[in-house]
């Protein structure tokens, strides 16, 4: 098992680009590629869909990889059981049915 920032290290590793060529990609500078591979640095959507692109990664992956680490985060910050994960696909269900009621599209 690997961070978020490890996960981006080794692709960009197997990539064969330094952190400033992807950071380039990405919108970033160097340093905030840094602090992206050392899981110090929050992502919005478009640089994921850049960090996807930049990587030859399926975007929805990237945003899986990005957000189950973020969440994987919080329920150790919160000291929160094991059993989180379960009403949290159950809350995934509910925002995506009413996503689609109110003509939506969930990601």
């Amino acid at each position: 098992m690997e961070s978020f920032g490890e996960y981006i290290r080794r692709l960009r590793n197997e990539k064969g680009l330094n952190q400033t060529e992807l950071a380039v990609q990405v919108k970033l500078d160097g340093g905030g590629m840094s602090k992206v591979e050392n899981d110090k640095k929050p992502l919005n959507e478009e640089r994921l869909i850049l960090l996807a692109k930049a990587l030859g990664v399926d975007e929805k992956q990237m945003k899986r990889q990005y957000l189950s680490d973020q969440f994987a985060k919080k329920t150790v910050e919160y000291k929160v059981s094991d059993n989180v994960f379960e009403l949290a696909e159950k809350k995934t269900k509910y925002y995506n049915s009413i996503n689609v009621k109110q003509g939506k599209f969930a990601i």
